[in-house]
Formats: C-alpha cells, sequence, structure tokens
C-alpha cells in the first residue's frame, strides 16, 4: 500500500471514529505493523488540512488521533447541536479534578485535606461522567482507593497527555496576574 492510500485510509477512520484513534488500534485494523509509516502518513495527512487552510484539523488528544474542528468555527458547531445537552462543572467539581490531575493516584482524603470539605458526593459525580477512575488501592489502613484521571479528562480539557496540562506554579503567577489585575481595573472605574 502506498502513502497516499494508507492517508486516504487514515482519513476515513479518524472520519468515522467518535475516540481518539491509537497507533496500536490503527495497526490493529489496517495490519501495517510499521508505527512510523502511520505516523508519517498521520504528519502528511496534517499538513494537507493545514496547507488548504481547512476548517478541520487532525488532532493528537488523549494518545491518539482526532479529526476535529478548529477553535475558530466551535460557534457553529454549538449552533449545530445547542439542543443538546452538555455538562458543565461546578467550580467545587474543578477544585477536586484539579487535585487529582496534579496529585494521581490521589485518595479522598488526601484530596479532602487538600480542599479542606468532603468531596464524597463530587467523586461520585466526575466518576459518573467517566473524568476520572478508581485506579487500585492504597496500601494502607482501610486501603481506601486512588483516583485518577481518564481519557475522558484528556479529551473534555484537549489535552496529549496528562504532561500538557500547565506547570502548577504557572496557574498560581497566572491567577494572582489575574486578580492583580481586574483590581487595577475596578480602581480605575
Amino acid at each position: 500500500m502506498n502513502k497516499g492510500e494508507l492517508k486516504n485510509i487514515l482519513e476515513c477512520l479518524l472520519f468515522i471514529s467518535d475516540k481518539p484513534l491509537t497507533s496500536k488500534k490503527i495497526v490493529g485494523v489496517t495490519g501495517i505493523e510499521d508505527e512510523n509509516k502511520i505516523q508519517s502518513a498521520m504528519r502528511s495527512l496534517k499538513k494537507d488540512y493545514d496547507d488548504r487552510n481547512s476548517s478541520l484539523q487532525v488532532s493528537t488528544i488523549a494518545g491518539g488521533y482526532q479529526l476535529s474542528t478548529k477553535k475558530e468555527f466551535s460557534k457553529w458547531v454549538r449552533k449545530l447541536y445547542e439542543q443538546q445537552v452538555t455538562y458543565r462543572l461546578s467550580a467545587s467539581a474543578l477544585e477536586t479534578l484539579s487535585v487529582i490531575a496534579y496529585k494521581q493516584p490521589v485518595t479522598r482524603v488526601e484530596i479532602e485535606k487538600v480542599r479542606g470539605v468532603d468531596v464524597s458526593g463530587v467523586l461520585r459525580s466526575l466518576l459518573d461522567k467517566k473524568l476520572i477512575k478508581v485506579a487500585g488501592k492504597k496500601d494502607a489502613i482501610g486501603r481506601p482507593s486512588l483516583y485518577r484521571t481518564t481519557d475522558n479528562f484528556l479529551m473534555y480539557f484537549g489535552l496529549k497527555d496528562i504532561s500538557d496540562m500547565p506547570d502548577i506554579d504557572e496557574i498560581g503567577t497566572e491567577a494572582e496576574e489575574a486578580e492583580a489585575a481586574e483590581g487595577i481595573e475596578e480602581k480605575q472605574e
């Protein structure tokens, strides 16, 4: 199979898949065991979309490849699906999810120590949304469950993998700068 045929097959697979496709999954479907050949064809396909200034792009996300719309076209997609229910995360859920993402694997007690409040209900909600999962038991008294993020978490936040998350120190600095800027704006009004 030549590179052009492989690109067409990859484009077809990306188009019909509702989840990111890993190289391993593509190998299983195509029978092409040379992952370098697949990655090369995928880079070429990505370049094709970029070169023609398409509204679509090939993204590397959650450990795989996915065909997605570019951000500047998101308002049109939202309009199309405005009747569909989407879930939003509460501040409490986002805080809990942040603790899990940065400290994973982590127990409920460890999360509560950071947050200072009971997180049982929030954990159930995040588990139901499949943003986190139980990743085993801690070797401690009572064998508490350990929580970690899932591929759905990566997809929800548009991350290739967990290492794409911003450094926690950067977040603190950016938040402080934003608060300072808000204070300046309020004084000027």
